[in-house]
């Protein structure tokens, strides 16, 4: 996963409506619901069959610790998926998205302009079409370096170019995320 995923993931996480089992026991439970067997539920987790049963049973209650994350990471990517789909169709059709980034943007610009990248720390809305780009290109799979370009695309129309007010020939390079958060 990319910052752009990890960050999109995030905003999915504070749409939900209710927390999550807090519990091993209900957290695995959880699991099995959704996944319908001890042996996919494991498979899942990295752990064995017998593991998955202990933690369901009781007869385990402190898994280590890179294990409890895993289990944490299963239940929120499948916590309220009807929520989250909600959210994400109202911001790809009405509302759009709020990128907040810290990053290097560089520019190629005409001649008498500058050229040289640099640090820009940026909070900008982008627009519904935005967001649904993203969001299909999430469900595609598609790696970071194509999330990047549909953020940049976004920056360059809405901030840089001021929706085609300013900087006609502009075009900016997204380099360098040192911080990535979205809103939706």
């Amino acid at each position: 996963m990319g910052d752009i995923d990890d960050a999109l993931e995030r905003a999915d996480r504070e749409g939900f409506t209710r927390e999550p089992p807090r519990t091993l026991q209900a957290r695995i439970n959880f699991l099995i619901g959704k996944l319908k067997t001890t042996r996919a539920v494991a498979q899942e987790l990295g752990v064995t069959q017998r593991s998955v049963e202990r933690y369901r049973t009781g007869e385990r209650k402190h898994p280590p610790g890179d294990i409890v994350a895993r289990i944490d990471a299963a239940v929120r990517s499948r916590w309220q998926p009807q929520v989250r789909k909600r959210r994400r169709k109202q911001a790809a059709s009405t509302t759009g998205i709020t990128v907040e980034t810290r990053a290097r943007f560089g520019y190629s610009a005409p001649i008498g302009t500058t050229d040289d990248g640099r640090m820009r720390r940026l909070t900008v809305h982008l627009p519904p079409a935005y967001a649904d780009r993203l969001f299909d290109a999430q469900q595609q799979g598609a790696g970071d370096h194509r999330m990047r370009e549909i953020v940049a695309e976004g920056l360059q129309e809405i901030y840089f170019k001021d929706g085609g007010r300013r900087a006609e020939h502009l075009e900016v390079a997204f380099t360098d995320i040192d911080y990535f958060d979205v809103s939706f």
